[in-house]
């Protein structure tokens, strides 16, 4: 069962979390190997979907939003576009855009993201926060950072385009170890939380306390980063969650939040629906469906994240213009 782990420091102004998908991410590469149009993503794809996967569920869950959190990396590479989407629930999916040969070997247990993603250097990372009740004329957040490192180099790891755009959108110091493989999808996270009066110590440098304050939480912090950093893709992928937080910090006090009544492990959910898609074929205007109808017939959509397919013939895009109390009756049924 997929589980996620959610840990402070005690006296110590660090937040932690481990996950670890199992029948989640089994479920996403058995729904994509079972699609006669696209088959099982090749290794390396898998790897780097994974590792979103697991990323996507440990941002979500540091952060208090009702919506969804969309982690996307895409570019100029063999894997055009992946999706990532966790939300508040912790309710996920994920899907990948091929657009070349994507047969990469890994490195050790990594994703190559630089060849995937980022082959000429035109690669992004881009995190939205989509709320679930948006109000007119409200927009989506969207961070967004290149697949760069700033000194004319690629990201090789997806671990590190996350923390730099963690540092660079939010001014998070964060750690985060990723791994996956065809049954599991891992991470752990730490993130240097904000000091409660920062902006206070901030006037009192004068005094010098701001910068004693300030160097030995930095100190502090970056011990148990040491530590985080140290866990390898193998003991994330192997080893169970009590295991790792105690060879990592057998020396810490850690305090773990115990899960509430109402709260649900990560699981697969795609939120896909026919009206979604009626809507899609709304907006791109009676004519273009008409011509699509008249071409093929009917007109066949799959989600990308799911599978499911969804059939509208001529009578069904009729009725996406007609007026409700004229729409003749509906001849076809989600398939």
């Amino acid at each position: 069962m997929s589980e996620l782990h959610k840990f402070i420091f005690d006296g110590l102004p660090v937040r932690g979390a481990i996950v670890r998908l199992t029948d989640s991410w089994q479920e996403i590469l058995q729904r994509r190997a079972g699609n006669k149009d696209t088959g099982a993503y090749p290794e390396a794809v898998s790897t780097l979907l994974g590792e979103m996967t697991a990323a996507g569920v440990l941002m979500q869950s540091n952060i208090k939003f009702n919506g969804a959190l969309v982690f996307q990396v895409m570019g100029d590479g063999p894997v055009k576009l992946a999706v990532a989407e966790v939300q508040s629930d912790l309710s996920l999916r994920a899907t990948a855009t091929l657009v070349g040969e994507a047969n990469l070997p890994l490195r050790g247990q990594l994703a190559p993201l630089a060849e995937l993603v980022n082959a000429h250097g035109a690669g992004r990372c881009a995190v939205t926060l989509d709320p679930k009740d948006r109000q007119p004329g409200q927009n989506p957040y969207q961070g967004v950072v290149p697949l760069n490192d700033g000194a004319g180099g690629r990201f090789e790891r997806l671990s590190d385009a996350l923390q730099f755009y963690m540092m660079q959108s939010e001014q998070l110091d964060t750690v985060m170890v990723l791994a996956a493989n065809d049954q599991i999808a891992a991470g752990l996270m730490l993130q240097r939380m904000p000091v409660k009066g920062e902006a206070n110590l901030a006037a009192a440098t004068e005094s010098g306390e701001a910068e004693h304050d300030a160097q030995g939480l930095n100190e502090e912090y970056n011990r148990v980063a040491t530590l985080a950093s140290s866990l390898t893709q193998q003991e994330l992928l192997t080893l169970d969650v009590e295991t790792i937080l105690r060879r990592l910090f057998w020396e810490e006090k850690l305090l773990r939040f115990a899960p509430q009544a109402d709260e649900q492990a990560p699981r697969f959910a795609c939120t896909c629906s026919r009206d979604r898609v009626a809507a899609m074929l709304t907006s791109l205007g009676e004519e273009e469906v008409d011509s699509i109808v008249a071409e093929r017939g009917k007109i066949e959509v799959g989600c990308d994240f799911c599978g499911q397919q969804y059939q509208f013939d001529a009578i069904d895009a009729a009725r996406l213009f007609t007026e409700v109390q004229k729409q003749p009756p509906s001849s076809s049924s989600v398939q």
